[in-house]
């Protein structure tokens, strides 16, 4: 994409547009997506282990909302992010106002707040916020992606994507036009942050017990192709560049690779299951730096660890540090998470 055509893209910043409907929590949902990204915690899967814990329901898990807002962000990167044939993840970071739980009913908003050009690459964040019946945003989502052109894609894997692709996906269409576009924005309003994030009290280690530098210890997670599978089917990520190896290989890549998203929620499942509760975070960023190759033999090993890097004692919290990375390679450029202590 050319300078101008960046520029005109930057025009298009703040449209917004709201899902159709609601989106409602289920409780299976949360277990499934919770199998899928490998967290056990008891919050997650147990009603009465929640409830002890305070919540009302079965807790969602961090990255749960990754799900919801990629099939919202659909018509974004088809109408409005236009002039790219692909996307590719690059960031991520979850607010969480309060916990998602089963039976929430929400309503999901989408807009393109940022447009920057770095090195020649256009980088794109989109936003989601998902509102609950009472009118609190709960949980925001910012998505950043690099665009991807033609340039970068050979008509062999264009070719090739299009023959695997499920019947109702096409991750390669894109919208080429810019006659018919209508920019929408937020209409104006207050917008009400639910505070419940930050009123019970967390079930995680004392404040006073932890201290800068404490390391968590080290946890090692292992990927197959099922699992890859599996992911793509509960997540709704239907690239085939992580299930189809030929494609993988088209693309440039050495082989099948791990979801960005799915090694985001392993990474979550690994903090939380250290502190005790994951409704205690309040911020999970990640910046992706290397993804992790899943071979067909072997699967994939992926080496966590975290310390923590600071605590601030007016609001009894602090920040981790956690570390992903596979075969030697780091899969986390830098993800910090920011927990509340008891």
């Amino acid at each position: 994409m050319t300078t101008a055509e960046t520029s005109a893209l930057e025009s298009r910043v703040g449209h917004y547009y709201q899902m159709d409907g609601t989106y409602l929590v289920g409780r299976e949902k949360v277990r499934e997506y919770a199998r899928a990204v490998q967290d056990y915690h008891p919050a997650h899967w147990d009603v009465a282990a929640a409830a002890e814990m305070g919540y009302s329901g079965l807790v969602a898990p961090l990255t749960f909302t990754s799900t919801p807002g990629m099939a919202c962000n659909r018509r974004m990167f088809e109408s409005v992010v236009v002039g790219y044939d692909t996307y590719m993840q690059t960031e991520e970071v979850f607010e969480q106002h309060r916990p998602i739980v089963d039976g929430d009913e929400l309503t999901i908003d989408v807009e393109l707040t940022s447009v920057r050009r770095i090195a020649g690459r256009d980088l794109i964040t989109v936003t989601n916020t998902f509102t609950d019946t009472a009118g609190e945003v709960v949980h925001t989502l910012h998505t950043t992606v690099v665009g991807v052109t033609a340039e970068d894609i050979g008509p062999e894997v264009k070719t090739a994507v299009q023959r695997a692709m499920m019947h109702d996906v096409n991750i390669l269409d894109v919208g080429e036009s810019a006659a018919r576009y209508e920019k929408t924005v937020r209409p104006a309003g207050e917008i009400r942050i639910s505070e419940g994030g930050l009123t019970r009290t967390p079930a995680t280690p004392s404040f006073d017990d932890v201290k800068v530098g404490d390391a968590l210890p080290v946890h090692h997670t292992r990927l197959s192709r099922g699992d890859l599978v599996n992911y793509a089917g509960v997540a709704g990520d239907a690239n085939p560049i992580h299930w189809d190896e030929e494609i993988a290989k088209l693309a440039g890549l050495p082989d099948v690779i791990a979801h960005g998203m799915l090694t985001m929620g392993l990474g979550a499942g690994f903090a939380s299951s250290w502190t005790g509760d994951p409704g205690a975070v309040t911020r999970y960023a990640v910046r992706l730096s290397a993804p992790a190759i899943v071979s067909a033999k072997e699967g994939a090993d992926i080496e966590f660890s975290g310390r923590i890097k600071s605590l601030d004692a007016a609001t009894r919290s602090g920040i981790i540090l956690v570390a992903a990375k596979s075969e030697n390679r780091k899969i986390f450029g830098l993800a910090t998470m920011n927990v509340r202590f008891r």
